[in-house]
């Protein structure tokens, strides 16, 4: 009975431990889980409490089953060999709070933005605005230099639809 206690306290513990946000929390979950169902074998493979499995100590009657110790050693082995491998990752791998600072970065850049659309109720001062920075852009060195350079050439909306090049 203490045995099947210790194991659901283990099972319990583990499935609350993975349903947490933080990834080391999970990672001790799934080592939790790992350990009950170790002893879950261990347990069943064995009805009443026998001997160890040494046939020069005791007779095949009293000697235990020694089959599911070594699926549980192999066990132990893979689960450790695999919580190492998650805790790696989980050391290399992205943090994983919830407010990191990158998004309080981005949320406030996005705040700025909508902030300053805000300012402009007046859609006649937008366009006035729109219109300045595109004559800004407009130079007439950027039409000789054309469209690899970025600004200008036949390309922009400023320019006619006579600028093809049989016409040049």
């Amino acid at each position: 009975m203490i045995l099947a206690a210790i194991i659901a306290i283990l099972v319990g513990g583990g499935v609350y431990l993975i349903l947490q946000r933080g990834m080391l929390r999970q990672i001790l979950g799934l080592s939790l889980i790992s350990h009950g169902v170790n002893l879950l074998i261990l347990g069943a493979g064995v009805p009443v409490w026998r001997s160890e499995p040494l046939m020069n100590r005791t007779s095949a009657a009293e000697a235990g089953d020694p089959l599911p110790q070594a699926f549980v050693l192999t066990a132990i082995v893979i689960s450790m060999a695999a919580t190492a491998v998650m805790l790696a990752l989980a050391a290399v791998g992205r943090d994983d709070d919830t407010a990191s600072a990158e998004d309080a970065e981005r949320a406030a850049r996005m705040f700025r933005g909508l902030s300053t659309l805000s300012q402009h109720t007046d859609t006649e001062q937008v366009a006035k605005e729109a219109e300045k920075a595109a004559a800004a852009e407009h130079t007439p060195q950027a039409d000789t230099l054309g469209a690899p350079y970025g600004k200008g050439g036949p390309h922009t909306a400023g320019n006619s639809t006579s600028n093809s090049r049989e016409e040049r």
